[in-house]
C-alpha cells in the first residue's frame, strides 16, 4: 500500500487514481430563459443584458443604470463564472426565423414578407400580414417552439442544462 515504504514497482502495489468529480451542469428553466431572452432582446436604448451563473442556474439582469437585481455580482462580466445570454438574433431568432417559418407554411408570400422586413417596423407589419392570413397563432406557435430550441442548444453548448419547467 502506498505510504508504508512499499515501492511503487513492487508486485501487489496498488495505485489509485483520485479523479475530481465532474460538477453537475447547472440547471435553469427555459421560461426563465425566454423571459431573460426578451429582457436582452429588448430596444437598443435600454441597454439590458442578461448573465446567468454557470453554477448555479441563477439569471440576473442588468439594464444601463447598472442593475435590475440589487445583487449583481461584481466579477459578473470577467466571463468566468458567468455567461451573457445573447441577442435574439445572434440565435437566429430574428427576420431568419421569420423567412423560415413563411417559407415552410406560406411559401406565396415570401416577396412581401422580405420586401417588409426592408423597412423599420417590419414586425408589427409582418404580425398584420400574418392576422389577415389567419396564421398569426401558428406563428407564435412555431417562435416559441424554436425560441426553446435555440434556448437549449445555446444552454447545453455552454455546460447548462434546461428544463422545460422552473423549479418550484
Amino acid at each position: 500500500p502506498r505510504g508504508q515504504g512499499v515501492h511503487p514497482s513492487s508486485p501487489g502495489y496498488l495505485y489509485v487514481r483520485r479523479r475530481k468529480e465532474p460538477s453537475m451542469p447547472a440547471v435553469v428553466s427555459l421560461s426563465d430563459l425566454e423571459d431573460a431572452l426578451a429582457w436582452v432582446s429588448g430596444p437598443p436604448e435600454f441597454d439590458t443584458a442578461a448573465f446567468i451563473s454557470r453554477s448555479t442556474g441563477r439569471i440576473y439582469l442588468r439594464n444601463e443604470d447598472g442593475g435590475v437585481d440589487d445583487d449583481l455580482p461584481e466579477d459578473i462580466e470577467d466571463g468566468t463564472e458567468y455567461l451573457a445570454l445573447p441577442h435574439k438574433n445572434d440565435l437566429d431568432l430574428g427576420r431568419d426565423l421569420v423567412l423560415s417559418f413563411i417559407e415552410s407554411v406560406a411559401p406565396n408570400l415570401h416577396e412581401q414578407v422580405r420586401e417588409i422586413f426592408r423597412k423599420k417596423g417590419a414586425y408589427s407589419r409582418f404580425k398584420d400580414l400574418l392576422q389577415r392570413q389567419s396564421l398569426l397563432e401558428r406563428w407564435h406557435d412555431y417562435e416559441r417552439s424554436e425560441t426553446q430550441h435555440a434556448l437549449a442548444r445555446w444552454a447545453a453548448e455552454n455546460g447548462l442544462t434546461a428544463t422545460p419547467q422552473r423549479d418550484a
